[in-house]
């Protein structure tokens, strides 16, 4: 039977999940959109776009160099499509020189929409680009290997959420301001939760291959605690900035998502060792990181309308 290339490398630049990038920069649109700035269409799809390019290409990145690693070949935990990578090259659909061939490719396609975006913008872009591009290159690639040493999940965390919603706001605004960066701190937690429950059915890979991410310094058990305060944390951050009026009070909309933030870390507590049963967690943590960032930014939709 025929492969289909483009389904193929859909599954390889994990489509479903590039929601972790768009949803930053929808974010920061909304806030710049809020205060009344002269908003650019243009401009917001081609923020939007070069971001999701650059995280497809580190997704795509970290498929070759995990491959190269071992761990996603010898990952016999993996809960698709959640966790152990996207398979392709484990399957035999692609070949890792092809794998790294597209990496670099979508990674340069978003650095020629970044050169535009500096050239209209200023160098501030700069900067953002050259820590995304180092950052998700070297996420899983030697000699850094960032994802390795424990700071993989900090790299994350500052990228989709602080970093790319600035930046977001920065190409509609022309300027910088700490709203954005206060209100993109829950994003930033949850983006980190989505990659630390999926790291709890790589566990064994991962630690047989010295992947030292959180997860595997604390172990299974304790790393549960780990979640519980991302998670806390997260709510904790939007009560208390939005009763100080520092970011929009309509962000307490964001409390409608505590059932389902309730009932992810009750199963991971329950099942930390099951990786069949503890799926519907990472299902349930990446559907509320996707929803508490799309009502942020219907936040402050809500914000200017009202």
């Amino acid at each position: 039977m025929k492969k289909n290339i483009f389904l193929i490398w859909l599954k390889e630049i994990r489509a479903p999940f590039l929601t972790a990038s768009s949803i930053p920069v929808l974010l920061g649109a909304a806030i710049a959109w809020s205060h009344e700035i002269p908003f650019s269409w243009p401009l917001f799809a081609l923020t939007l776009l070069g971001g999701v390019l650059m995280h497809a290409g580190a997704n795509v990145a970290n498929d070759y160099f995990d491959h190269k690693s071992g761990t996603d070949d010898i990952n016999v935990d993996f809960i698709n499509p959640f966790t152990g990578g996207s398979r392709m090259i484990q399957e035999g659909l692609l070949t890792p020189r092809a794998v790294l061939v597209g990496s670099l490719f979508l990674l340069a396609a978003a650095s020629f929409i970044g050169i535009y975006l500096i050239y209209v913008r200023g160098y501030f872009i700069l900067l953002l680009g050259l820590i995304g591009l180092f950052s998700g290159f070297f996420y899983t690639a030697p000699p850094f290997r960032i994802a390795h040493s424990g700071l993989g999940e900090v790299a994350v965390g500052l990228n989709f959420g602080i970093l790319m919603t600035l930046g977001s706001y920065y190409v509609q605004a022309g300027s910088l301001d700490i709203e954005p960066v206060l209100v993109s701190v829950p994003v930033a937690l949850l983006i980190i939760a989505v990659l630390y429950i999926n790291q709890f059915q790589d566990y064994t890979a991962d630690k047989a291959v010295g992947k030292n991410n959180i997860v595997v310094l604390l172990g299974k058990k304790r790393a549960r605690h780990g979640y519980l305060m991302l998670v806390f944390v997260t709510y904790l951050w939007i009560l208390v900035t939005a009763i100080l009026r520092d970011v929009s009070p309509f962000t307490l909309i964001t409390l409608l998502t505590l059932p389902l933030a309730f009932g992810a870390t009750k199963t991971l507590y329950s099942n930390y060792e099951k990786s069949k049963e503890l799926a519907p967690a990472n299902q349930s943590t990446i559907m509320l990181h996707l929803l508490l960032g799309v009502l942020l930014s219907v936040a402050y939709l809500l914000d200017r309308i009202l």
